[in-house]
């Protein structure tokens, strides 16, 4: 229960205030959206900067440690398509944009904050050696399956999906942040003094400003109907996710205890926001991906407890 009391409610009551402020506060949705511009647009890359550029890339860059976060990810996408077009009979764009939300865990706004708290801030570079990844991986995957289905197989202009592919990926802040943290890690120039103190001062503000603001954004995703899709692509990304991770770091790969619980705590996490946004942006299963949002959120609460329990 101390687990539960001390790590998790402090995350969760953030964005379960700006929750509040949303809905009785008057802290309208030009206000929240302000707010997440800033913490998705400049604070959290900053910090995604920060971190990456003086990871010690080379001793947490190893394999095993992907292999046990993806192969988990990927194989609830397969789950989360699979389960939309033959369970529920749904079209295949929305089978990508379902499967897409069981994909896309929320490694960054609620993985990195409750491992930092659960283990020390020592025990992130794990978290952001998957996160360096997370989002150029997903977003190429994901828009190269959906042109592909909507395409049906049959695409007229290659050159045009690799241009939108690049524009999708290369104008994501979060992934310009990563890969400006990966160059200057790999220049080896040390962070100035004065820039230190920037980054330091930006990044502060980034999670509790992002936690704020997502839980005015989860005001607007009421959920509503597809409840058994919604049930499905919760149960895959809280559930399965971690269970497979967990299998595979601790009976395959055999990762030490800090990056097993950097793997599992990563995969652990509810949707992202922004795999609504990736169904918004097609005009598919929004509902779906936007509930999901929200009911795996506030389901990982629990979920997040078992783990911190299970994990040395």
């Amino acid at each position: 229960m101390s687990a539960l009391l001390d790590v998790i409610l402090p995350v969760f009551l953030v964005i379960g205030f700006g929750y509040a402020a949303a809905r009785w506060l008057n802290f309208g949705e030009a206000a929240v959206d302000g707010l997440m511009r800033f913490a998705q647009s400049f604070a959290i890359p900053v910090l995604l900067f920060k971190s990456i550029a003086t990871l010690d890339l080379g001793a947490q860059a190893e394999i095993s440690l992907f292999l046990s976060f993806y192969i988990g990810a990927f194989t609830c996408f397969g789950l989360g398509f699979l389960g939309a077009r033959l369970l529920f009979r749904r079209p295949l764009e929305d089978c990508v944009a379902i499967g897409f939300v069981c994909l896309f865990s929320n490694t960054l706004l609620l993985g990195v904050p409750i491992t930092e708290r659960a283990y020390g801030t020592a025990a992130l570079a794990g978290n952001f050696a998957i996160i360096a990844l997370h989002s150029p991986i997903f977003y190429i995957f994901g828009i190269v399956i959906m042109e592909l289905v909507r395409s049906r197989g049959r695409l007229a202009d290659p050159l045009a999906l690799t241009r939108q592919i690049l524009r999708g990926v290369f104008t994501q802040p979060l992934v310009i942040g990563v890969l400006s943290g990966v160059a200057y890690n790999v220049s080896g120039l040390a962070i100035p003094t004065a820039m230190a103190g920037f980054l330091d001062l930006i990044s502060r503000a980034a999670v509790p400003a992002a936690l704020f603001g997502l839980g005015g954004v989860l005001l607007r995703y009421r959920p509503e109907g597809d409840m058994k899709a919604i049930a499905m692509c919760c149960g895959l990304s809280i559930l399965v996710h971690p269970a497979i991770t967990y299998g595979l770091a601790r009976g395959v790969f055999a990762l030490d205890r800090d990056q097993l619980r950097s793997a599992v705590m990563t995969a652990a996490m509810a949707p992202g926001v922004n795999a609504y946004l990736f169904a918004h942006n097609y005009g598919v299963a929004k509902r779906v991906a936007a509930s999901s949002v929200l009911i795996g959120t506030a389901s990982s609460i629990l979920t997040i407890w078992v783990w911190l329990h299970i994990l040395p």
